[in-house]
């Protein structure tokens, strides 16, 4: 079965178990799953039984899709995302961001734990992407172009959109939450960056790196959604001092920093153009 008969195939089988359709799709980093309660709930599915779903094996990603609302709008949370160093190709770790097109969705919403490069920032500071750098091994939209899903040679100049950038800064700014800006480097992983490697990353151009994001962010824009992500900067790679870095530290860094993002991501929602 080809892909675009997958995508249909699966957004029949969650459209007959939903409500209402949805206009703003969110996708859930590592240690973000408690912004699972911005939203009134009306539907949860596991991924489990979705079909062609992979599952989530990562710890800090739960492994569901929950639909409801907040606001005004219609939205659907990914809690739990799917990574390339878990042994996924890129087809189908992008592919619920193909189902959440076809279901709807026009605005993602992405957020991410990472690691800091610029030395501006400090642990638990929110950085709202302006672009990124792409150092996948594989790229989502290699292979056979389906023109019903995109354009072959899809424009990446503006991969996250201004307004709503925009509109989160002025959130963020009425509620006092101070927020960076900067550039997501996107690598494979699961290591964390050698020192030598953080360095690199900042001259070329990075403020903060992980391990996904950009294959989802690629995707929306091939489907013509808008885009706007936000990293929790979890850990300094920048540093005099080497720092030992674990996955449980990054997990409760961004719990930690969970309730500003998720303030943030409400109120940028409740204030889309068309709420």
């Amino acid at each position: 079965m080809h892909l675009y008969e997958r995508i249909q195939q699966t957004a029949e089988f969650i459209k007959a178990r939903i409500t209402n359709e949805p206009r703003v799709g969110i996708i859930l980093g590592s240690g973000l799953g408690d912004l699972t309660e911005i939203i009134e709930k009306e539907h949860t599915i596991e991924y489990s039984e979705i079909p062609h779903f992979p599952t989530s094996t990562v710890q800090g990603h739960s492994g569901k899709m929950v639909f409801g609302r907040l606001g005004t709008q219609n939205v659907v949370l990914m809690s739990g995302r799917f990574h390339y160093y878990e042994g996924y190709d890129m087809q189908t770790i992008t592919f619920p961001v193909r189902v959440m097109k076809a279901l709807g969705v026009d605005t993602m919403i992405v957020s991410n734990a990472a690691g800091g490069m610029n030395k501006d920032f400090g642990i638990g500071d929110l950085m709202i992407l302006t672009d990124h750098i792409n150092t996948f091994p594989e790229h989502p939209l290699r292979g056979h172009n389906d023109e019903r899903l995109g354009t072959r040679f899809p424009d990446m100049s503006q991969a996250y959109d201004r307004e709503l950038i925009d509109l989160a800064i002025q959130v963020a700014a009425e509620k006092g939450i101070p927020v960076k800006q900067g550039v997501y480097v996107g690598l494979q992983g699961p290591t964390f960056e050698t020192p030598a490697e953080y360095r690199w990353l900042h001259i070329i151009g990075g403020d903060a790196v992980g391990m996904s994001t950009v294959p989802e962010v690629i995707v929306a824009r091939h489907g013509g959604m808008r885009v706007f992500a936000m990293s929790v900067i979890t850990d300094i790679g920048i540093s005099d001092v080497p720092i030992t870095i674990t996955h449980e530290e990054v997990l409760e860094a961004a719990h930690a920093a969970a309730p500003k993002m998720a303030a943030i991501v409400t109120g940028l929602i409740q204030r889309l153009p068309y709420a």
